[in-house]
């Protein structure tokens, strides 16, 4: 319990100056305020000596990149900078939000209910805001809304599937597309790093994590991904990589030999930022090419959203095709068996028709 001792004589004439300034140590309490910060303010000290929220966002910072479960400075001013220093921003103005649920929606209101930009910028500022209250001792009213999903909200019902991306309706589709690139040195860079995401199913992000290993016991060489990640759908973990080169369709099928020229370091892969950067790099690359322009334009028309994540997603649809376990597809992709079936429809349907085809053919037997 707080305890304020307010500087008036304890006589009748004083009772209207007291009374006045109890109402404004109000107004500051409830505001979010301590009481003995209210009775400061009340008095005309600086707000800025009583919460200070600039502070706090570097210790924050702090304790974010140093201790516990660090994380990276990517992941910081990727994840984390952005929502806190707006935040900052907006309790340090002439009008700050009093209660912490208004700061929540003034700082994610700019991305669309439901989407994982909004969910992302939600639990990093309520990661700042219990810090604020654990480690800075601010009042307990600037607690974090215990119930995030009600300031995320959910994605519209128009909004399908699709729209993440789809994989391309064939692999001579990617093969087209690389056959119109540029061929000039840096674009080269851009075709073999499109080549490997291809060929390995990588998440964009995990291209600067790959890597070649020697099996010890045949000494034959190995793709290794040590890219590791936590999140809702499970951790990310390090993982050896299988390739799946694409089908040429009329053709034989392209021998791009990637291992080889990685290992001989003939590969230098394109500028890529990390984090979801990498992906929006693969984009923006991308959408300055007249032939993924008209390709995509193509696919829109038979009902197929293309993105950069479409040659990991058709790594995965090759794999099924082929007759690959969807077990065995999680693993060299990266993420548990849950996700994949939730990510990719086709790994359980076709799982289920041939479950139920042996079913028939043991029975016929």
């Amino acid at each position: 319990m707080e305890t304020v001792t307010l500087p008036f004589a304890w006589e009748k004439s004083s009772m209207g100056d007291a009374y006045t300034r109890l109402r404004n140590i109000y107004v500051h309490w409830s505001e979010g305020h301590s009481l003995r910060a209210a009775a400061d303010l009340a008095d005309g000290k600086s707000p800025s000596t009583v919460l200070n929220w600039s502070q706090a966002a570097v210790h924050f910072q702090d304790q974010k990149r140093n201790h516990g479960n660090h994380i990276k400075e990517a992941t910081w001013n990727h994840a984390y900078e952005p929502v806190v220093s707006m935040a900052v921003s907006l309790l340090n103005g002439r009008k700050p939000p009093g209660n912490p649920a208004d700061l929540m929606d003034a700082c994610i209101r700019d991305w669309a209910p439901g989407s994982r930009m909004r969910q992302i910028r939600a639990q990093s500022l309520a990661q700042f805001l219990s810090h604020c209250v654990q480690r800075e001792k601010f009042p307990e009213i600037w607690l974090p809304p215990a119930d995030l999903k009600r300031h995320v909200g959910r994605r519209d019902a128009t909004v399908t599937r699709a729209q993440k991306g789809d994989p391309f309706a064939s692999d001579q589709q990617i093969l087209d597309l690389l056959a119109q690139l540029p061929t000039d040195s840096a674009a080269q860079r851009w075709i073999d790093a499109l080549k490997l995401l291809a060929e390995l199913g990588l998440r964009p992000i995990e291209l600067l994590y790959l890597s070649v290993r020697i099996d010890d016991a045949i000494g034959d060489p190995y793709w290794w991904c040590s890219y590791q990640k936590r999140s809702g759908g499970g951790d990310t973990a390090e993982r050896r990589v299988f390739p799946l080169v694409l089908d040429g369709g009329e053709g034989s099928p392209p021998d791009w030999q990637l291992l080889e020229r990685w290992q001989a370091g003939d590969i230098v892969l394109p500028p890529l930022r990390s984090g979801n950067g990498a992906g929006d790099s693969f984009g923006t690359y991308l959408n300055r090419q007249q032939a993924w322009i008209q390709l995509r334009a193509a696919c829109e028309q038979g009902g197929r959203r293309i993105v950069p994540y479409s040659f990991r997603h058709t790594y995965s649809l090759r794999g099924h095709r082929r007759g690959i376990d969807p077990g065995a597809m999680a693993h060299s992709m990266g993420h548990s068996l849950e996700v994949h079936l939730r990510s990719y429809p086709w790994a359980s349907a076709s799982n289920t028709a041939a479950a139920f085809a042996r079913a028939s053919e043991a029975a016929v037997r």
